[in-house]
């Protein structure tokens, strides 16, 4: 059977990307199901170079699985195990650095909400910490489940890259990584020698000087979907959304 597209739709008559038929695009009308990040990955080959000593702590699935990330792309990972269902061991983070007067730690890698448990990380202490023995490490932080539904301050903890995903408090389909860098973690960009291509922070950072916003071919439709997620943000206050976010939070504890 023939379908036509009714008159009053846009149509792009250029060689790709092409039309949609109506039929895929209700197919993927639906909601979530399961994903993975490829920001974990941006954010450490942007900013470290193989054989980098980095401190990343096990406090759930999610962070086991960044962890094996950060081994298998060959840095030096000093795991520090911490019991599932409690926070990271921020005495052990602090005597660490407290012996490393050679800054041998070139990041603190660390998921600032834990989806498999539940526990939220205390990025200030972390912060104070560094500041505390005038550590030079970089601070990456995966906030994938925790910006834009707990307070997340990027500024005033000083935190160097961080990550989320359009699938958790964004309310959006799977598809979309965001990160964040601090100048500090953007000058270490140009220096860091992980091999990377469609990650690479330059070819980003090129394309937005020139006018345009992407150097690949991007998820428009996410795009769009992500203006109307921001819009029903900006419409209900972000302090609400996070204050929503504790009060339901705690019921269901």
């Amino acid at each position: 059977m023939d379908y036509f597209n009714a008159p009053g739709r846009n149509h792009l008559f250029v060689p790709g990307p092409v039309n949609i038929p109506d039929q895929v695009i209700r197919a993927m009308s639906r909601n979530n199901e399961d994903y993975r990040t490829g920001a974990w990955e941006s954010a450490l080959t942007n900013t470290l170079s193989p054989g980098d000593r980095i401190v990343s702590f096990v406090i759930g699935q999610f962070s086991l699985l960044w962890i094996d990330q950060q081994q298998r792309l060959k840095f030096n990972v000093d795991v520090v195990e911490s019991e599932w269902g409690r926070g990271a061991d921020l005495d052990v983070l602090e005597s660490k650095l407290a012996s490393d007067s050679a800054h041998t730690i070139k990041a603190i890698c660390i998921v600032h909400n834990e989806t498999a448990t539940g526990v939220t990380n205390n990025l200030a202490k972390v912060r104070q910490l560094l500041d505390h023995y005038q550590h030079p490490a970089l601070l990456l932080v995966d906030g994938v489940s925790s910006i834009c539904a707990l307070d997340f301050r990027m500024d005033e903890w000083g935190v160097d890259v961080a990550i989320t995903g359009s699938q958790k408090a964004l309310s959006l389909p799977t598809g979309i990584g965001f990160v964040v860098a601090s100048p500090k973690a953007i000058e270490a960009s140009k220096s860091a020698k992980s091999l990377r291509v469609f990650f690479d922070w330059s070819d980003y950072l090129k394309f937005y000087k020139m006018g345009s916003y992407w150097p690949y071919t991007p998820s428009i439709q996410l795009l769009y979907g992500l203006r109307a997620a921001l819009d029903l943000i900006f419409e209900e206050g972000l302090e609400n959304i996070i204050e929503r976010h504790a009060r339901l939070g705690k019921a269901t504890r």
